[in-house]
């Protein structure tokens, strides 16, 4: 391996039998490359787009979970019955039902663990995790026209896919 930017073939690229050493095995390594970077903000993009809908589906179980006012826990606020009585309640200790109509209306600070959100976007960050690794391998070897490949394969895709990853801006809540 050369420690410096070269346009010779010869380096191992991923497993030691994978040499190219011919300029059209190195062209064909980095079309290879070119495309895997692709796929990386393809990926990128798809992570983006789902991300958007699962917080949008969390808010909405969010939002089932949680009354969304009182009358949603059996109060209703035009049968008060005098003022008086509001008041006492008010002034005396929290009762263990004031205490969970509290805790019920609390806000929460996470979302929920969703299994049908959570592992794929798991499965989705090592795939992208996998191919970010890749890349950064081959660019490790110093061969120039890896790295040019690479920059423009993530370039394409980034033009390609970048505004989808983005989308978490475009759904309306």
């Amino acid at each position: 391996m050369t420690p410096w930017l070269h346009f010779v073939g010869g380096d191992n690229l991923f497993f030691r039998t994978l040499t190219p050493s011919s300029h059209g095995a190195i062209a064909g390594a980095c079309i290879v490359l070119a495309l895997l970077a692709i796929l990386d903000r393809y990926l990128s993009a798809l992570r983006g787009v789902a991300e958007a809908k699962w917080v949008s589906s969390a808010r909405a179980l969010t939002a089932r979970l949680q009354p969304a006012s009182e009358s949603d826990l059996g109060v209703d606020a035009a049968s008060s019955t005098d003022k008086d009585e509001i008041k006492g309640t008010l002034d005396r200790a929290p009762s263990e039902r004031d205490l969970l109509v509290r805790d019920t209306r609390a806000t929460r600070l996470s979302p929920p663990f969703v299994a049908s959100h959570d592992i794929p976007r798991g499965i989705a960050f090592a795939l992208q995790a996998v191919l970010g690794y890749a890349l950064m391998l081959a660019v490790m070897t110093f061969q120039a026209a890896y790295i040019i490949s690479i920059v423009v394969g993530l370039g394409i895709g980034e033009v390609s896919f970048g505004r989808l990853g983005s989308a978490r801006g475009h759904i309306v809540h």
